[in-house]
């Protein structure tokens, strides 16, 4: 019974993670669609403003610009990766919590910017944070770097780990 709570809790936690990540996604998006004319450009902090805007942008693509015009078939392969995290999160529900972390953060960010393209008024991607010569890029993008960097880092401190301390059962005596 105790491992049916902890998995009820680690999907709980998901979840949450999940929901946060794509409710402050699309709750951004809209305040960029309803405040910003398509490309309108605003400078929050005027003292940076060459190096940080907020701006409408139209994204038929996917990350940096990429194949712009193909929104079906990037539709349809944003389906396939929020079926591949769900499945893939039943593997990994028990294990460390970095895992559980860095694929709610990869599953809001993808169901963000599918959103985005499901959403028959749209059909593209909103991106509005514009960084230096950056490409423009949205929440969603940055949760779905995030969960990456966090699932790198966590494999290599785990990895670290591991193969730092040596058993009795894995030691060679000479």
């Amino acid at each position: 019974m105790e491992k049916k709570t902890r998995r009820a809790d680690a999907y709980a936690e998901m979840l949450i993670i999940a929901a946060f990540v794509f409710a402050v996604d699309q709750l951004s998006k809209y305040w960029i669609r309803t405040h910003l004319a398509l490309r309108e450009t605003i400078t929050p902090i005027p003292a940076i403003g060459s190096w940080f805007r907020i701006i409408h942008w139209k994204n038929t693509g996917i990350a940096f610009g990429l194949f712009q015009g193909n929104g079906w078939i990037l539709t349809l392969i944003g389906i396939a990766v929020v079926i591949g995290i769900i499945i893939f999160s039943r593997q990994v529900v028990d294990g460390p919590a970095y895992w559980r972390i860095a694929l709610a953060l990869e599953l809001g960010g993808a169901l963000g910017n599918l959103a985005d393209r499901l959403n028959p008024e749209l059909g593209y991607v909103v991106d509005f944070v514009w960084i230096g010569d950056f490409p423009v890029f949205n929440l969603a993008d940055s949760a779905i770097v995030i969960g990456a960097f966090v699932l790198i880092i966590g494999m290599m401190v785990n990895d670290s780990k591991i193969g730092g301390h040596q058993t009795t059962e894995n030691r060679e005596d000479k």
